[in-house]
């Protein structure tokens, strides 16, 4: 029997697998047993109720998707009422993520969550600090601390901020959200990036710009786990481009505790199940009891022994 189990800060997971926050949801109970997730991280939610940007939201490549939705909500009241209880009738501890406005609107939902059932509050701070002229909180090591102690001064629960690829040093804001009292990172959102209709002249997605996800981004995502991992001493959980067992596998031997499965969700309802099996499947293969074994175990290449003159011997 392989052991999956995966210790992140003061949770203990079954095995490493979740969902990305926004590409599950209630419906998803229809297509496989919830039961078997690591954890389950609902829909970013925010306080106030928004309706999100208007259409088109999606365009889709052909290893790529662009998502423009705006986080649309019904509100932290609505969070608490309906939707914690559906998730508490599973065994997986239950991730919320929420965004907001303002440090104090970070602190105040995260509060409101407090006693709720919640186990860990996953922070969107790649959503615009109205304070920093619309900047990302995640773009800013500075206003990253501070939606942290803000959020753990609040509720008490453990905090996982979810780093954004956007910024300009993401490690920097990392090592503030490590010294901030994170409980663990999550490594990443979304890459900015925009497409344009050739035909009609107009945005493949009406707000101009999105987030690029899926297959094509996983390369780019694994190097910022990667460096992320070896910089905090906190768990780090991969995210972006995971479809399959190998992919998360990469992130893990990359120094990943943890992984989301985000796109794939899209494309197969019961994609992370699969994940789970074909973990379960390649530990089998290799001997492997304890997955927890292959965190931080990638093998840099040998140096080549080098001829005077430079040539290999």
């Amino acid at each position: 029997m392989v052991d999956l189990s995966v210790n992140l800060g003061s949770l203990t997971l079954a095995n490493p697998v979740m969902p990305a926050s926004g590409t599950f949801a209630e419906g998803n109970a229809q297509f496989f047993d919830l039961n078997r997730l690591g954890a389950i991280v609902t829909k970013t939610i925010t306080d106030d109720i928004r309706d999100g940007v208007p259409p088109p939201r999606v365009a889709e490549f052909r290893d790529a998707t662009l998502f423009s939705i705006g986080i649309p909500s019904k509100g932290g009241d609505y969070y608490l009422k309906e939707t914690v209880p559906f998730y508490r009738r599973y065994s997986p501890p239950l991730i919320a993520s929420i965004s907001a406005n303002t440090i104090e609107e970070f602190g105040t939902l995260a509060g409101k969550l407090a006693g709720s059932g919640v186990a860990a509050i996953e922070a969107n701070v790649s959503c615009p600090n109205l304070k920093k002229d619309g900047k990302a909180f995640g773009m800013d090591a500075e206003a990253t601390h501070q939606v942290v102690c803000a959020m753990k001064s609040a509720s008490g629960l453990p905090i996982w901020p979810k780093m954004t690829p956007n910024a300009g040093n993401v490690v920097e804001v990392a090592l503030a959200a490590e010294e901030a009292g994170a409980e663990a990172l999550v490594v990443s959102n979304a890459i900015l990036a925009m497409a344009i209709d050739v035909e009609t002249f107009r945005p493949r997605v009406a707000n101009m710009m999105g987030g690029l996800t899926g297959a094509a981004t996983k390369p780019i995502m694994l190097r910022i786990a990667y460096q992320c991992a070896q910089a905090v001493q906190i768990p780090v959980i991969g995210c972006g481009g995971i479809a399959s067992g190998a992919d998360a596998l990469e992130f893990m031997l990359a120094g990943c505790t943890a992984i989301q499965v985000g796109t794939a969700n899209f494309i197969s309802p019961t994609a992370m199940p699969s994940v789970i099996d074909e973990l379960t499947a390649f530990c089998e293969r290799r001997g492997i009891s304890a997955l927890r074994s292959l965190i931080g175990a990638m093998r840099p290449h040998e140096p080549i022994p080098l001829q005077q003159g430079g040539a290999p011997l």
